[in-house]
């Protein structure tokens, strides 16, 4: 059963409702233990004293903002949570925005949001409006000493809750020197075609049970396999670092081949050149040649 990790309550208007905080997702990344190389037992991470090399117990262990080289600023737990007792139990709501607002960028992490006794009617009621208005809440709330800017929107029944990462962390993208500048790379008429109709033909409803982590699942049967005794033989990846740079042209017109190919020839093929279809399918087929002989004659 999940065990809520946070209890307080949404503030908007003069309505609070009790609620407790749910974690919204389940790390399943596959975990390994340091272990010695020689006769594999743990390896131990210990706390030292960067001067004595004494290892130093947790509860001796404090917070401190570094000033300068060895100069630092001593915080105590206590005067963290004395800055602003009211918002380490409060959700406070400052507006209602469209989701479409939000840009993907500053969502970080997704929480559940229950009632807590005592909040099953507001709790309800803010779901059903937010809901029928389609606005999502942004607040503020401080979560493990840490203010953070937050989003609630329902989710069917349930208030979720994102933390959203502020606009000054954000690094901005024209810090990054090997984003060429527009006017640097010209792209022609053919090739924005042809890189659209690839886009065209790959686009489809988000399903995310159509996804899994292919990854985790290799490294999983891996383990399976050498607990089982079998003797893995290592190939080295293939690198392509020296492989010659692909005519975009070429890699567009056989990527929209790919595609084709892979969906029966659906959607992409309907939206190419009705005579060029025919043209290609020819090679490939002893009937094909004869239907266009048969439609000459009967035109003469």
């Amino acid at each position: 059963m999940a065990r809520a990790i946070w209890t307080g309550a949404i503030s908007f208007g003069l309505v609070t409702i009790p609620v407790k905080l749910y974690a919204a997702v389940q790390s399943k990344s596959v975990k390994f233990n340091q272990l010695d190389g020689e006769d594999h037992q743990r390896i131990q991470m210990k706390r030292t004293n960067a001067a004595t090399g004494e290892e130093v117990p947790y509860a001796r262990i404090v917070k401190g903002y570094e000033l300068s080289p060895d100069r630092y600023v001593i915080i105590e737990p206590g005067e963290l949570e004395a800055l602003d007792p009211k918002k380490t139990k409060t959700i406070d709501i400052d507006r209602f925005v469209d989701l479409e607002e939000i840009d993907p960028i500053h969502f970080d992490h997704p929480y559940y949001l229950a009632p807590a006794p005592g909040g099953a009617k507001p709790y309800r009621l803010l779901v059903d409006a937010m809901a029928q208005s389609g606005k999502v809440a942004i607040a503020t709330v401080v979560i493990r000493s840490k203010e953070q800017l937050v989003a609630l929107r329902p989710i069917g029944d349930v208030m979720a809750m994102t933390t959203l990462v502020y606009p000054d962390e954000i690094v901005d993208p024209g810090t990054l020197d090997e984003i060429p500048a527009a006017d640097d790379v010209k792209t022609n008429a053919k090739e924005l075609a042809l890189a659209r109709q690839i886009v065209e033909s790959l686009a489809e409803p988000f399903e995310p049970g159509a996804f899994r982590d292919t990854y985790r699942a290799q490294i999983l049967d891996l383990i399976e396999r050498k607990a089982a005794g079998e003797t893995i033989v290592v190939q080295s990846p293939e690198t392509a670092d020296d492989a010659p740079v692909p005519d975009l042209m070429a890699a567009l017109k056989a990527s929209l081949d790919a595609v084709r190919g892979k969906d029966g020839g659906g959607a992409a093929a309907k939206k190419a050149p009705a005579k060029r279809s025919p043209a290609k399918k020819a090679p490939g087929s002893s009937r094909k040649p004869a239907a266009p002989r048969k439609k000459a004659a009967a035109k003469d």
